[in-house]
């Protein structure tokens, strides 16, 4: 399992505590989506100097998002440069998100990962794309052009299968093209802890003892039934010959694994997602309490499909549609992300305003 960092901010990176972390909480790669950048760039720290250059300039504010976002990304790779070449380019990485009110329209999400590629410039850099109908064959095609993509905002094992069939497309296509395979990765991000708040949700009114028992269960059965599908597509034979030119899996991220519910373990959602070749991106409270007291104690995963199906059935027998919670969890994502993005446009449109009345 690789440990990932799921903030950032130009704080961190100039205070070394990004570098401190690589170095003694053995983090290895960092996600970032727009919920975090509109808390850094909200704090304001770090970012003032280059604010009162882009009000002086005149850049328009979708532009000085941009400018500043790339930036932490490009500075936090930099950082990470020595674990991606000492891993042979599997970590290192730090992933970007496509602006989110995009996830909808395919052809303006391609040319914007394609934009963000070419702003970080950055070997290790990953471009988010979120797992919408419309972010599918988007994914093919970004992949298919040689950019490294981490698939975000996944919830359902349907949804999973989809990413995973878009994800050989888009090696097939770029094999095709003549690129090397050998340098495009690609990471699937499936959101845990959520699944538990909304079903849990559900589960308590009901009351009954089955129902009460089935609390905080549902999230660890999904991300296992996961990595099931995982394992049934990479021993198939589109993968094997896609893996005879040199290509990478697609890893299983588990994101969304801050623990919302204080009655569960705050490092449940690491303790019981341990499996092979697979990535967990971590908060930094989640973090430090896996590094206080986590029970890594091997493979928590492959033992357990049987009972993750049992457990799924369960809250179904109980009237809770499993394809209605995980659509309307997308639908949430999404535009939770639309939201904190706004957020931090309307945080910046107010910087630039501010700092260019003050130069007149």
């Amino acid at each position: 399992m690789s440990i990932r960092l799921d903030d950032l901010s130009r704080r961190r990176i100039e205070s070394g505590d990004l570098a401190e972390l690589v170095a003694t909480r053995n983090v290895v790669g960092v996600t970032t989506n727009p919920s975090i950048f509109q808390a850094a760039v909200g704090s304001g720290e770090g970012y003032e100097e280059q604010l009162a250059d882009l009000a002086v300039r005149g850049v328009a504010v979708d532009e000085a998002v941009r400018m500043m976002t790339t930036a932490d990304v490009r500075a936090a790779a930099d950082v990470l440069r020595p674990v991606f070449d000492a891993t042979g380019r599997r970590d290192g990485r730090v992933s970007i998100e496509v602006d989110p009110r995009l996830a909808h329209d395919t052809v303006a999400t391609v040319a914007e990962a394609r934009r963000l590629a070419w702003l970080v410039d950055r070997p290790n850099v990953m471009v988010k794309i979120p797992a919408t109908k419309a972010g599918l064959p988007a994914i093919t095609e970004v992949i298919a052009a040689g950019v490294s993509v981490n698939v975000t905002l996944i919830f359902s094992l349907e949804r999973y299968r989809e990413v995973m069939d878009v994800r050989l497309a888009g090696l097939e296509k770029a094999q095709a093209a003549g690129l090397e395979l050998s340098a495009i990765h690609s990471v699937a991000s499936f959101f845990v802890s959520r699944v538990d708040s909304e079903i849990d949700k559900r589960l308590t009114p009901l009351g009954t003892d089955e129902a009460l028992a089935l609390r905080g269960r549902a999230a660890l059965a999904n991300a296992r039934l996961a990595y099931e599908a995982y394992e049934q597509v990479f021993a198939g034979a589109r993968w094997r010959a896609l893996e005879g030119a040199r290509a990478h899996r697609q890893r299983p991220l588990r994101a969304s694994t801050g623990v919302k519910d204080p009655a569960y373990e705050d490092t449940l959602y690491v303790d019981e997602l341990v499996a092979p070749g697979t990535v967990n991106t971590m908060p930094e409270a989640t973090l430090n309490a896996v590094a206080a007291h986590g029970d890594v104690r091997g493979d928590t995963v492959r033992r357990g499909y049987a009972q993750a199906r049992a457990d799924l059935a369960a809250v179904d027998r109980l009237g809770i549609a499993y394809d209605e919670v995980v659509r309307q969890l997308e639908d949430e994502g999404v535009a939770t992300f639309e939201v904190a993005w706004q957020d931090l446009l309307d945080t910046v449109t107010k910087s630039l305003n501010s700092k260019g009345a003050d130069a007149e």
